[in-house]
């Protein structure tokens, strides 16, 4: 077995502040490209995406539904800067889940879709259950949050209307805003990802 010796006295000294002073300067010392299988382009520099914008909205009351049909909480629009750039939308719901006197499984759904033509398009769902409620009234309730979160393509420089939409599967279901029972309430942040 080959054995290494290292020079201690190699490795001794001290770095000043002063020597740490300005900045280093890589740029002649850096060559090649940058492979595209690692997030490069093939070319010497690397351009990553920016945040174009960012817009979002907050539910300030609560809303209760018994419902099992869908309804309309919050819309939230952007305006695309190029059919190129995509849609981060980001949204999280406060929810309160509430036996009502009628569930022992109260439940409920929130979901994100968008219409550009006419037609909703669901980009992403969300649930809460309340697996048995232990009163024998059927009268306990919880709060809780979930998140739902989707990288759309609209392909479109015209506005674009994201909605938040909630129903009830058993018992009651609410969203809680701002100005109840939570500190941040329910929010719907879209930000438009480019190069």
């Amino acid at each position: 077995m080959a054995l290494t010796t290292v020079d201690t006295t190699a490795l001794s000294g001290t770095i000043t502040n002063a020597q740490l002073a300005g900045s280093i300067d890589l740029t002649s010392k850096v060559t090649g490209t940058l492979p595209a299988a690692n997030g490069g382009t093939g070319a010497t520099s690397y351009a990553p995406g920016k945040i174009l914008q960012v817009v979002t909205d907050t539910i300030t009351s609560d809303n209760y539904t018994t419902s099992t049909s869908s309804s309309n909480l919050l819309t939230v629009s952007i305006t695309p800067s190029a059919t190129t750039s995509k849609i981060l939308v980001l949204c999280t719901v406060q929810y309160n889940i509430y036996g009502n006197g009628s569930s022992s499984y109260p439940s409920g759904n929130c979901r994100m879709i968008y219409d550009v033509t006419g037609a909703a398009t669901l980009l992403a769902q969300g649930m809460g259950l309340a697996s048995g409620n232990v009163s024998t009234d059927q009268t306990d309730q919880w709060n809780s949050t979930l998140h739902l979160f989707h990288l759309h393509s609209p392909s479109s420089t015209s506005s674009i209307g994201y909605t938040l939409a909630y129903e009830a599967n058993g018992g009651r279901w609410g969203v809680l805003g701002s100005a109840g029972s939570t500190d941040n309430g329910t929010t719907v942040t879209l930000m438009e990802l480019g190069a």
